[in-house]
């Protein structure tokens, strides 16, 4: 099997059911610290200048810019101008080896959500397996990373 089958297989098993009360609780406060730390970064200057993409950028779907309530941009570059706004303070939340597992995920399933139509919202649970399963992903592949196991010792 290769390794995308392997994440292919594994992504597709994956359903609420599998959330511990334990994870459920690590989630909510990964979350949690994640919007913090992207609506205290969505004032910085980097993320001022990500913005940018609202002069070229435009659809008719769209995602909420954290902190800019009246600024919206398509999903992809909401994601994008988000997880800008948590990695520009630096404050995201990290594990061995080095990577910010939830800056890179929740900005993402937070933007693609926004699409959904209103009769088929994703509800809160919904939220939590899509965000477990961005960060199960970001795991595998950084196990799998010989440039990952590097990182320690380069800094």
């Amino acid at each position: 099997q290769t390794i995308t089958e392997n994440f292919a297989n594994v992504i597709h098993g994956l359903n609420a059911n599998h959330l511990t009360d334990q994870v459920i609780q690590r989630s909510k406060r990964m979350i949690l610290d994640t919007l913090g730390v992207g609506l205290l970064g969505s004032s910085t200057e980097v993320c001022h200048k990500v913005t940018q993409y609202k002069k070229l950028y435009r659809s008719d779907i769209t995602s909420t810019i954290w902190g800019h309530l009246d600024f919206r941009l398509p999903p992809l570059y909401a994601a994008f101008v988000n997880g800008v706004a948590v990695h520009s303070m630096d404050f995201d939340d990290t594990w061995h080896p080095a990577t910010h597992p939830s800056g890179a995920v929740l900005p993402a399933v937070i933007a693609l959500s926004e699409t959904f139509p209103q009769k088929k919202k994703a509800t809160g649970l919904d939220l939590l397996l899509a965000f477990n399963v961005g960060i199960e992903v970001q795991g595998r592949l950084l196990h799998f990373s010989s440039e990952a196991r590097n990182i320690p010792k380069r800094y």
